[in-house]
């Protein structure tokens, strides 16, 4: 049985170093122009950076590519993709099959991770995409743990599932609040990314709050709760899933940093042994309580069918 890969989501440069020695063993980045919902945004000279930075430390950059394009990107696509394979990326993310397709023209080595976020709920559908060129498939989040561990148990290609962070419950790819302060005759400019202004719908029959941001790809609005399943990871660490997702989507770079040093705990901890990992796994469960931003509780998201959005 081998470790899971760590993979997390920097917000900047500045957060590539400290989350490798936190125990990051990969990262996702790129720029909104072609990746969805990410939780910072690098340019191509910053891309590069953090590729120079990770691989000194041994580490892995994933370049999301996982827009939904319209005609007008298709032809910067096959440009794109020859970018990451001269940063040396070590794999795209797509969910278009277009990228797939240009990727198997223009750069047929480079290894593809398919992630759509909503479609992969079966280990045919996953193993169709590994057919087609993929080496990972990204999983649902509204999945339970008994359909992780069987698609595993069925999967041709690696496994990838979201252990920490919010979910997107939809998305539009028009510029919704946007266009309605255009409507209204005001000027408003999202920054959402930058943390300057968090909005939010409020459903106060419920108390919730849903975080909604906007950038090239439209609007998302996002779960009330943060999946958090630090203390339940023994059934997929059986099963061999490969990747755990820390997603540090409109969160704080400190926070992101001690979420990552509390998973890489908890992964030792279960290698060394089990009982190790039994003995603590509330205590570190405490350790990302005590952090949790008031406004969002954790919750185990649809692993155990506890959610209702």
């Amino acid at each position: 049985m081998k470790k899971p890969e760590l993979l997390v989501t920097p917000l900047t440069i500045d957060d590539i170093l400290p989350l490798s020695e936190a125990g990051a063993d990969a990262f996702v980045v790129g720029e909104q122009r072609y990746g969805l919902r990410l939780a910072g945004e690098f340019n191509r000279k910053e891309v590069q950076k953090a590729v120079e930075l990770a691989h000194s430390k041994g580490k892995k950059v994933y370049l999301a590519m996982n827009a939904i394009f319209h005609n007008e990107k298709i032809e910067e696509l096959s440009e794109y993709i020859r970018f990451a394979v001269e940063t040396s990326a070590d794999a795209i993310i797509f969910g278009d099959p277009a990228v797939l397709m240009v990727a198997r023209e223009t750069a047929p080595s480079m290894k593809l991770h398919w992630s759509t976020e909503t479609t992969g709920t079966n280990w045919y559908t996953c193993n169709y995409w590994g057919r087609k060129g993929a080496k990972r498939a990204v999983l649902a989040r509204e999945i339970n743990m008994d359909s992780i561990v069987e698609m595993k148990e069925n999967a041709e290609v690696e496994i990838e599932v979201l252990v920490h962070g919010m979910s997107c419950m939809f998305q539009s790819k028009r510029s919704l609040l946007g266009n309605y302060y255009e409507y209204q005759g005001k000027v408003m400019e999202i920054e959402n990314r930058k943390m300057q202004e968090n909005m939010f719908l409020h459903d106060k029959e419920r108390g919730n709050k849903y975080p909604i941001f906007e950038d090239e790809n439209g609007t998302h609005i996002m779960s009330p709760n943060d999946i958090c399943i630090i203390d339940e990871l023994q059934e997929m660490l059986e099963a061999g899933v490969d990747s755990f997702k820390i997603d540090g989507i409109l969160k704080s770079p400190e926070y992101i940093l001690a979420v990552t040093k509390a998973y890489k705990e908890a992964i030792d901890l279960y290698f060394e042994d089990p009982d190790l990992y039994e003995d603590k796994k509330d205590a570190l469960l405490s350790s990302i309580e005590e952090i949790q931003p008031k406004s969002r509780q954790l919750d185990t998201g649809f692993f155990f069918k506890e959610t209702v959005y």
